[in-house]
């Protein structure tokens, strides 16, 4: 059985031949934080855009998605579409724990810690697709615009 640890994140994330488990130092919970939306430079639980947010100080990415860019977008549909799905995420962050697990790339060319992200154990990710805000990531980005 291969286990990982997530040593960047407080709560100590477990998986165990794929098969979630959280575990948190004192009890069984997973990582739980109060999200806002990033403004400044100071940056530590918040959401970036659709794909991009930071827990704990740590600037995650989303790895099995990705969503319409904000900075910039390319046409105002990317645009309004990159406001929802940022907005989305905001909301599925703050409605209960989080866990997170590794992929084959622990960080991409940004310095963003690649994981998949889940919300009683369904991936954030696949919830974004399945609400039309995300598609499923496939090697490199793809237009939003039509």
């Amino acid at each position: 059985m291969i286990l990982r640890h997530i040593a960047t994140i407080a709560s100590l994330s477990l998986f165990a031949d794929g098969i979630l488990a959280s575990v948190a130092s004192a009890s069984p919970s997973r990582a739980s934080e109060t999200f806002s939306m990033c403004n400044g430079g100071h940056r530590i639980t918040c959401v970036v855009d659709g794909d991009t947010f930071w827990f704990r100080g740590e600037k995650i990415r989303i790895a099995d998605i990705d969503t319409p860019e904000l900075s910039p977008p390319r046409c105002e549909s990317e645009r309004e579409l990159g406001l929802a799905a940022k907005q989305r995420l905001l909301d599925i962050l703050n409605s209960g724990p989080l866990s997170f697990k590794t992929t084959a790339r622990d960080e991409d060319r940004f310095g963003r810690k690649l994981r998949i992200v889940y919300r009683d154990r369904r991936s954030v990710g696949d919830i974004l697709v399945a609400e039309g805000l995300a598609r499923k990531w496939e090697g490199s980005r793809q237009s939003w615009c039509e």
